[in-house]
C-alpha cells in the first residue's frame, strides 16, 4: 500500500440483510472523494453483485463474512471484496461474460451476469480466487466531469438524524 492512501475497512455477516452497510460505506468514502452521482450509483450496483455472490455462493448457507476495503488513491477508488469460502473458475466465468456483449440478454444464464456488470461499471475488475474470492473494482476520478455533482453528494449535504 502507498504512503498517501487512505484505507477504511469493513467486515460484515454473509448475509444479504448486510449489503446495505457495504453500500452505504462506499457511497460516504466515494462523496468524499467528489465522485458524481452517476459514478457512485454504477459502483453501488458493482459491490453488491459482488457482496451478493458472496452470500449466494461462497459459504453454502453456513455462517460467513465478508471483508471490504476502500483504498482511496488520489486518482481512483480500489473496492476490495474477500471472502474466505468456496471459490470458482474464474477465467470460465469472464469468458462467458465477454461472450455477452454482442448478444441478446436471453443468451445469458440466470445468475450470470453479475461478472459482466461488474466489468461494464467499472474502470477495472480483478479477480483472485485463493483462499476464498477476493474481487478488486477500481474507478478513476474524473474530476472536471464530477466536480459540479459533488456539491449535492457532499459530506455537509448528509444529515444525520437525532
Amino acid at each position: 500500500m502507498k504512503e498517501f492512501e487512505q484505507v477504511v475497512q469493513l467486515s460484515i455477516p454473509a448475509k444479504a440483510e448486510f449489503i446495505d452497510l457495504a453500500r452505504l460505506s462506499l457511497y460516504g468514502v466515494a462523496a468524499k472523494m467528489g465522485f458524481s452521482y452517476e459514478d457512485i450509483e454504477d459502483m453501488k450496483v458493482a459491490v453488491s453483485e459482488a457482496c451478493n455472490n458472496v452470500v449466494l455462493h461462497a459459504y453454502d448457507d453456513e455462517p460467513g463474512r465478508i471483508d471490504l476495503r476502500f483504498e482511496m488513491q488520489p486518482d481512483a477508488i480500489r473496492i476490495i471484496v474477500k471472502d474466505y469460502g468456496k471459490s470458482f473458475n474464474y477465467e470460465q466465468e469472464a469468458k462467458q461474460a465477454a461472450s455477452l456483449h454482442h448478444q441478446s440478454l436471453d443468451a445469458a444464464k440466470i445468475g450470470g451476469l453479475g461478472l459482466f456488470m461488474m466489468q461494464a461499471l467499472m474502470d477495472q475488475v480483478e479477480v483472485l480466487t485463493i483462499d476464498g474470492t477476493e474481487v478488486i473494482l477500481t474507478k478513476f476520478l474524473n474530476r472536471n466531469e464530477g466536480e459540479h455533482n459533488h456539491e449535492f453528494i457532499s459530506s455537509s449535504s448528509i444529515q444525520e438524524q437525532p
